[in-house]
């Protein structure tokens, strides 16, 4: 995008929190949640699709996960705040809470690195697995349902030829990176 528009600054905030674009907390926001605000103007761009991984050297110490139950007798890296990692096993009928999780964190890069550290099984975007040939796949047959992608911006994006233009940019870039 620098390239492409130079004419613009950025400062990107890598943050789960939900920014108030009312507020003027971002100008453009990528959200994994639909905008319920009515002056938000929002597009679905795209979904991401996530799998259970771990790094290889886990797995060697650990052993493999055959099925989803198995992962009740593993390392697990899940949300501190965030219950979706608790609601997937439960609507799989596995109960599990926050205790179940060795490490606890609602960042999704933390997730990520603390997959690759070898902390524990994660569930990251099969994008990021593909990135790192020491991560591996796990349960082929265990569906999550794909985290929906939103690009949401202030209404202002009819006044403003920056805004408008980034969010042309992103509106066209991130589906070929999700």
């Amino acid at each position: 995008m620098r390239l492409t528009l130079p004419e613009v600054q950025i400062e990107l905030v890598a943050t789960n929190a939900v920014s108030n674009l009312l507020r003027r907390e971002a100008d453009i926001a990528v959200r994994m949640v639909q905008p319920e605000q009515a002056t938000v103007i929002a597009r679905r761009v795209g979904k991401v699709a996530l799998k259970a991984c771990a790094h290889q050297d886990y797995l060697r110490r650990r052993g493999i996960p055959r099925q989803a139950s198995d992962l009740l007798f593993h390392d697990l890296i899940g949300g501190d705040r965030n219950d979706e990692t608790l609601k997937g096993f439960a609507a799989r009928g596995l109960r599990v809470d926050r205790e179940h999780f060795a490490f606890r964190t609602d960042d999704l890069i933390v997730v990520w690195e603390a997959v690759r550290a070898g902390l524990g099984i994660g569930f990251v975007s099969e994008h990021q697995i593909r990135t790192d040939p020491a991560i591996i796949p796990l349960l082929p047959k265990l569906k999550i349902d794909p985290l929906p992608v939103w690009l949401a911006v202030h209404k202002e994006i009819r006044t403003s030829k920056r805004i408008r233009a980034v969010y042309d940019f992103l509106s066209e870039a991130l589906p070929g990176v999700i």
